[in-house]
């Protein structure tokens, strides 16, 4: 006897609904990303003043080192090029360039001066390092636009649940680039800090794709350290596999956050070996991206973590 009970039926337009175990490959500029089978290294390229980290290349940058890019010879921009090239020398496999410091209380830069900052050293490294896939790190759409007239690939959006968003959201559409959507808040205020994150990032997921970027080309961030105490980024982080739900490729910014200095108490430069103990554990939870000030110490780490988490997949993928 046939059951009676009704089924459900998808719509004639409607995908699924269900989310890939492991997303889709992704172009980022000059390389395909391959999701599941390892973890890559996203180095930090602060052209700040006010780096929380200690970082910021207008604080400390000398006069008078050459580009070799033909930019004008500005000393930050001959600083982040040198940065650039070091890292990629250890390894990174994507760089993200910032023009204006996210870390709490910080001084709002303005669009001209963050233009200053930023253009410059995306088109220097975009010389330079032609096969290096480039984000800009910004939440101004003027500077989204002249970062990816200058080179970029990417956008990295630290208000991507925010009212930013939208803006943010169609330059990458009308550009066709990848866009990282990260959690952010004013506030440290939740009632459960982790659905509260899944479905912030869910509604960024959606609006995104209604303005017209391609949910295959977002990624994810929790944002750690961003609208959250230590607590509850620690409990973010213990519940961090989670995020797979979403469907999407995952960013863990961890590297030398104030979370590991208040566990361990020090201070941003002493940070190393509790930034190291995130990406071991992130990758054990899924995560794809490590976004970090220290790129070979983390690749390091990075690489045996996948030799013990991703090598099934690894071995899949070579067969």
């Amino acid at each position: 006897m046939a059951d009676a009970t009704p089924f459900v039926s998808l719509p004639g337009d409607a995908s699924t609904g269900v989310a890939a175990d492991v997303p889709a490959p992704l172009r980022i500029g000059p390389r395909t990303f391959i999701w599941g089978i390892q973890t890559y290294l996203m180095g930090i390229i602060n052209v700040t003043t006010d780096s929380f980290s200690g970082d910021g290349l207008l604080a400390g940058s000398e006069p008078g080192a050459r580009t070799g890019s033909g930019e004008k010879d500005e000393p930050f921009v001959a600083a982040a090029v040198a940065q650039g090239q070091r890292m990629a020398a250890e390894g990174a496999d994507l760089l993200d360039v910032g023009g204006e410091s996210s870390r709490p209380g910080h001084p709002v830069v303005d669009e001209a001066e963050e233009l200053r900052r930023a253009i410059p050293v995306v088109r220097a490294l975009r010389t330079v390092l032609p096969d290096m896939p480039l984000s800009i790190d910004t939440v101004k759409p003027a500077v989204a636009e002249a970062a990816l007239a200058a080179g970029a690939d990417m956008i990295n959006d630290v208000w991507g649940v925010g009212p930013s968003g939208e803006g943010i959201a169609r330059v990458a559409a009308a550009h066709g680039v990848p866009l990282i959507v990260m959690h952010n808040r004013r506030e440290a205020r939740y009632a459960n800090v982790v659905s509260e994150v899944l479905a912030d990032l869910e509604r960024a997921l959606e609006r995104a794709t209604a303005l017209g970027v391609g949910r295959e080309s977002l990624i994810v961030d929790p944002g750690m350290g961003f609208g959250k105490t230590a607590d509850q980024n620690l409990a973010l982080f213990h519940h961090l596999s989670l995020l797979r739900a979403l469907g999407r490729p995952i960013l863990l910014g961890m590297s030398r956050k104030s979370t590991i200095g208040r566990v361990l108490d020090l201070p941003a430069p002493e940070r190393l070996e509790g930034t190291l103990a995130t990406t071991a554990l992130g990758v054990r939870s899924g995560v794809d991206i490590v976004r970090v000030h220290d790129v070979e110490p983390n690749r390091r780490v990075a690489r045996m973590s996948d030799a013990i988490v991703r090598q099934p997949l690894a071995s899949a993928a070579d067969r």
